[in-house]
């Protein structure tokens, strides 16, 4: 997922977004403990998805505060 696509979402669907993420990355967590996981680095990239919505939230109540 690209920040520029993330940018020209609504704060609304960005926070849907991260919900669906965070549920995710706990899905994964257990795949991983139980040998299941598959793609590990998918891991990875759920959680700097995650970091790049938080990073884009901030960054819009920040503006939108000034």
């Amino acid at each position: 997922m690209k920040a520029e696509d993330l940018r020209t979402k609504t704060p609304d669907q960005l926070r849907d977004e991260l919900i669906s993420l965070r549920k995710e990355a706990f899905n994964l967590r257990f795949q991983q403990a139980s040998g299941q996981l598959e793609n590990t680095a998918r891991v990875g990239a759920v959680r700097h998805d995650i970091a790049r919505i938080k990073t884009i939230l901030r960054a819009t109540e920040k503006t939108g505060a000034a």
